[in-house]
């Protein structure tokens, strides 16, 4: 049973910075590839960032953010440095079997709830 919890969001100040982290449990074969998505009112959601279970990061939406992972503590972290208001959104942990880590949300099979994050 693969369970996904995300904290760290919270309100922030343009410019800050925030470290969203999502603890992972499950079957190392549920989990190949983790990433964030985000999604703010009315829009898509669209992904942030991904990683393979090899460290490998697939993809970053921006050059603030950084995704990282800690295989011995089962944590998925994504540190945003610079946050703008157009940060603003719930921001997802998401998992995946498949062998590669996608771009759409289609390809994960495993959510957390989310965390909120607003930036003003």
């Amino acid at each position: 049973h693969v369970q996904l919890v995300e904290s760290g969001g919270g309100s922030v100040q343009a410019g800050g910075n925030l470290t969203l982290s999502c603890a992972i449990s499950g079957a190392a074969d549920s989990n190949r590839c983790v990433g964030w998505f985000r999604q703010a009112p009315g829009e898509e959601r669209e992904a942030v960032a991904s990683i393979y279970t090899d460290g490998k990061v697939y993809y970053t939406l921006e050059g603030r953010f950084t995704i990282s992972q800690d295989n011995a503590k089962n944590t998925l972290y994504l540190q945003m440095n610079s946050l703008t208001p157009e940060d603003t959104a719930m921001y997802y942990c998401a998992s995946s079997n498949k062998f590669f880590c996608g771009r759409r949300a289609r390809d994960y099979n495993y959510w957390g709830q989310g965390t909120q994050v607003t930036v003003s």
